[in-house]
């Protein structure tokens, strides 16, 4: 009996669903480790504005806070971006037959 052209191709099915988890897995975490970053900004934001003395203080504490939260919104989007092209291109590659066991 012949064998049947899925059979081909379940090693590598298998593959690519190992390696799109483990993108997924690390993504997650990254995207994890950042809320806690933006959860600990907020923290130091409400402590640091319940020991200002003076509006100009004030002002001067949310400035800083809108600055580095800028900055974090900026790195998640790229990361976001990083981490997309990454799973397209895994993707992208076992759907055009291109994925070998062992590749990243």
């Amino acid at each position: 009996m012949a064998p049947k052209p899925m059979d081909a191709l379940n090693p590598s099915m298998l593959n690519v669903q190992k390696e799109l988890l483990e993108a997924y897995e690390q993504a997650s975490r990254g995207w994890l480790a950042r809320v806690q970053s933006e959860m600990n900004l907020w923290s130091e934001l409400a402590s640091k504005l319940s020991a200002t003395h003076s509006v100009p203080e004030a002002l001067q504490v949310y400035q800083h806070f809108v600055a580095q939260r800028m900055q974090m919104a900026a790195e998640a989007g790229r990361q976001l971006f990083e981490e997309c092209q990454r799973i397209s291109n895994k993707l992208n590659r076992s759907l055009s037959g291109g994925f070998q066991s062992g590749s990243s």
